[in-house]
């Protein structure tokens, strides 16, 4: 009897997620909810009717768009508001922090310069920093925040939390930044790899948004991708899948910051393509200097010779790389990002030109390679994306019913056992999130 009662109770749980996810796409009234789910009308009732006891769901008023005559269906709507996410985007350069609403709107959006390489506990101050400035600009006490999500420029071991080796991060090995930032604030911290956030921000954010099988390839200080697979992200046995700026390109080439020789960060990352610049200067009438920086060569892109030269040999470079995961996942779009992506057209048609040539044509015929539309706030939209993941399953539906409730009291969502010490030490998770047992 039990097992059958935790069974339909399971059952409930993920029925009330079904409906939240068609919620958080647009609003919809119960017989239409009823109608998607395939769901009784009564069974759709007694769900709203919880979701709305704790502040998750209210009426919207009656439909407006309904052809013909009747009475008009009265629509639901989340409350993105209910509860309210932190997304923390670490660069090699700069932190950028964002407060967004359960739809994943920026409310609030700051950024600051910032040197990773600083180490652990500068870059948690910077944070803190920048995370009380929004919150106390929107009057936020910290019980409405549900959980923060961040992302470093890095690899990230999925299972326990902690960074290795980022070649690109020093003092940050080992170190377990969801658990770190969790202790100061006392809400779920969730943290994966930039580059990672960036796939997930696209892929629910972007131009090619609901396309599962995408690639991400952010290009700045460092290069990686985010990779999906079948709607799904994929990072490896351990997280370190999507590591492109370290594979060889040229296996007689100099070596990078992680000893490979020839990885493509020893010929397109931001300091090297600096250095590049830099011995090309002799001889050439351009508007670049020694002293100019990777600003300089963005803004120049178009109009300077030099500097579309360096854009274009660069986008060759990304373009072998990429043909290679072409060939290894064949996606339906890869999309550039990061900071080198601003170098716009030059870059991308030697990418697009390079792919033409070198991956096979079952890889290359109907993939969509473009620029990202995101801009700056990529990051942290990607980090609301990978909350909403974790708030959008029987774990993180408890956790969301507590800190959406206006009483401080919610009653407990179905298939849910009553609270119990977080046992997975792993990963991503930071602070106790109470677990399911179905």
């Amino acid at each position: 009897m039990t097992h059958d009662v935790l069974d339909l109770a399971a059952i409930r749980a993920q029925h009330t997620l079904m409906l939240l996810r068609e919620l958080w796409r647009e609003d919809v009234s119960r017989a239409e909810l009823s109608r998607r789910l395939g769901l009784s009308r009564s069974a759709i009732s007694s769900i709203v009717a919880e979701l709305q006891d704790v502040g998750l769901v209210h009426e919207a008023g009656k439909q407006t768009d309904r052809p013909g005559v009747g009475r008009r269906a009265t629509m639901l709507t989340l409350d993105a508001g209910a509860a309210l996410l932190v997304g923390v985007d670490l660069g090699a350069r700069h932190v950028r922090v964002a407060l967004l609403d359960l739809r994943c709107r920026i409310l609030d959006v700051e950024e600051r310069p910032l040197d990773i390489a600083l180490g652990p506990q500068h870059v948690y101050g910077r944070v803190d920093e920048l995370v009380r400035l929004v919150l106390d600009r929107h009057g936020v006490e910290d019980g409405r925040v549900a959980m923060i999500g961040v992302g470093i420029p890095g690899p990230v071991d999925h299972h326990t939390g902690r960074v290795v080796r980022p070649p690109n991060m020093p003092g940050w090995d080992d170190e377990h930044v969801a658990r770190e930032l969790s202790r100061r604030y006392h809400v779920p911290v969730h943290v994966d790899n930039d580059a990672n956030l960036g796939a997930l921000a696209e892929w629910r954010f972007g131009q090619h948004r609901g396309t599962n099988d995408l690639i991400y390839v952010k290009a700045a200080a460092g290069i990686g991708a985010g990779i999906l697979l079948g709607g799904r992200l994929y990072r490896g046995a351990r997280g370190g899948a999507g590591e492109i700026g370290h594979i060889s390109i040229n296996e007689m080439g100099p070596r990078g910051r992680s000893g490979n020789p020839g990885s493509l960060e020893s010929y397109a990352a931001a300091h090297t393509i600096l250095a590049s610049m830099r011995e090309r200067l002799r001889g050439v009438r351009t508007a670049l200097t020694r002293e100019s920086s990777i600003g300089d060569l963005l803004r120049l892109a178009h109009e300077d010779p030099l500097a579309r030269e360096i854009w274009q040999d660069t986008g060759r470079h990304l373009g072998v790389a990429i043909t290679t995961v072409l060939n290894l996942f064949n996606p339906a779009a890869v999309v550039i990002g990061g900071q080198l992506a601003g170098a716009g057209a030059p870059l991308l048609d030697a990418i697009r030109e390079v792919v033409r040539e070198r991956a096979l044509l079952i890889s290359r015929d109907s993939v969509h390679v473009s620029l990202s539309h995101l801009g700056p706030d990529v990051g942290v939209l990607g980090a609301g994306a990978l909350l909403l993941e974790e708030l959008l399953t029987p774990r993180g539906l408890r956790h969301l019913y507590r800190v959406a409730s206006r009483d401080g009291a919610p009653r407990a969502p179905p298939a849910l056992t009553p609270d119990r010490p977080e046992r997975r030490h792993g990963a991503l998770v930071g602070a106790t999130l109470e677990r399911e047992e179905v």
